[in-house]
């Protein structure tokens, strides 16, 4: 993508309306625009990013056995009713009439869709276990909607929802989407920490909140440190280590405020391995048995002959939250520093002297050469070279490939890693060949 074709209105200056870090570049890069309050315009530049993560996000559900499936936004508020929770909800709730005086209201949630759904389906223990997912655009009305997408009205969500003959079985799926989430928080260059905490309008008795740690987070945490040194291999395996891991995960002291007992964490964690922080709630599961399923009648077949309610989970993730936590993370003074599996682009090109008749066309081999196989956003406007390398900084593509003056006459190029700012010198034949095969 040549940049002169593009569309990409970065800000020179931080808007002052602008409280996070995140939300300060989000806006200064161009990626989104506010329509209304908590409501904002994904523009180019933040939709590629949101695609990427909502593809990661994606792929990790599918290989923890979760199909995906479409729900509708609007949802019948009869089943709110038979659940309990059309009144209990909130103002939060979006609720509406249709034409013919029906109530519905705009779905903050899917747990009484996606039951309904079982309700008819799944009828025998043959039926089961089954976790089904979407990734869906929802509204809360927030009363004090802030710090940009991260605490917005109108959000990408993906929610995905597990149905069991027992709660045995139950716990063995939520232990597999547990898995899935510390698996898809890292390959975002995330380090997400499970804790203990309040199950809140959802229900149940049973709930994992995955944070990231950041100093504009709006949750306070108590972590054991030690949980820190914890990673996930990359030949886990669903079937047979996922309860594993969940013991792993869950053996460190590690909750939000509303789960916090100081002597419990006192007599828990030494006074070396304490961490009280903030932190950014991008995931949470729940394991809720039958509080959904019972009252919308949601009943199976055991192998036995009896009938008895499905024993359900709900597993949320919130995908555009997820771009401005990932800001959060991985920034510095100069701009956003995306990690390669979330980059709207693979390479930025950058031409320092585009009037240059011969540059530009050693530019144009590059850029034709390199996005056979790869994204690129090549810099052929006419812009200062300061204003191009500050604004290869601000955007944060995670590499710099740079043409100047020299690059004739030496037959070389600077190649610069965003994340460390090193910059390496390499013959162009050099850096060409690996562009080869694609």
């Amino acid at each position: 993508m040549r940049l002169s074709e593009y569309f990409l209105p970065t800000l020179k200056e931080f808007p002052k309306d602008a409280e996070i870090i995140s939300h300060q570049l989000m806006l200064r890069t161009g990626m989104i625009r506010q329509a209304s309050s908590g409501i904002y315009v994904w523009l180019p530049f933040g939709y590629a990013v949101l695609k990427k993560i909502e593809q990661i996000v994606r792929e990790e559900q599918v290989r923890a056995g979760a199909i995906e499936l479409l729900m509708p936004t609007i949802q019948s508020a009869d089943l709110w009713r038979k659940s309990g929770r059309y009144d209990d909800y909130g103002a939060e709730m979006l609720r509406m009439k249709d034409r013919h005086d029906r109530d519905i209201l705009y779905g903050p949630t899917n747990e009484e869709q996606i039951t309904d759904i079982s309700s008819h389906y799944f009828k025998s223990y043959k039926n089961l276990p089954k976790t089904l997912f979407h990734i869906q655009w929802k509204f809360r009305d927030e009363i004090r909607p802030r710090f940009g997408v991260m605490r917005c009205k109108e959000f990408l969500m993906k929610d995905s929802y597990s149905f069991d003959i027992s709660e045995e079985e139950g716990r063995i799926s939520y232990s597999r989407m547990f898995l899935s989430y510390l698996k898809t928080f890292q390959r975002m260059g995330l380090k997400a920490i499970p804790m203990e905490a309040e199950s809140g309008p959802i229900g149940g008795n049973l709930s994992h909140e995955f944070i990231i740690l950041a100093n504009t987070g709006e949750s306070k945490v108590y972590i054991d440190k030690r949980i820190l040194d914890l990673e996930i291999a990359d030949n886990v395996d669903y079937e047979n280590d996922s309860k594993n891991i969940v013991e792993e995960w869950t053996q460190y002291y590690s909750v939000t405020d509303d789960m916090y007992d100081q002597e419990t964490y006192e007599k828990k964690v030494g006074q070396e391995n304490r961490l009280e922080m903030r932190g950014i709630e991008v995931g949470h599961v729940f394991f809720f048995g039958d509080k959904y399923t019972k009252p919308l009648k949601a009943n199976v077949q055991d192998s036995e002959g009896k009938i008895n309610p499905i024993q359900s989970g709900s597993y949320g993730i919130g995908v555009s939250r997820l771009v401005a936590a990932i800001i959060e993370a991985s920034h510095d003074d100069k701009g956003i520093i995306w990690p390669k599996s979330v980059s709207p682009f693979d390479y930025v090109l950058l031409n320092l002297s585009p009037k240059d008749e011969n540059l530009a066309k050693l530019s144009e081999m590059i850029y034709k050469k390199i996005s056979q196989n790869n994204s690129l956003l090549y810099d052929d406007t006419t812009s200062s070279v300061g204003e191009k390398l500050n604004k290869a900084d601000l955007i944060g593509i995670p590499q710099q490939i740079i043409l100047g003056k020299n690059s004739i006459q030496n037959n070389t190029l600077e190649l610069k890693e965003r994340s460390s700012g090193k910059v390496q010198v390499i013959k162009i034949d050099e850096f060409l060949k690996q562009f080869n095969n694609g």
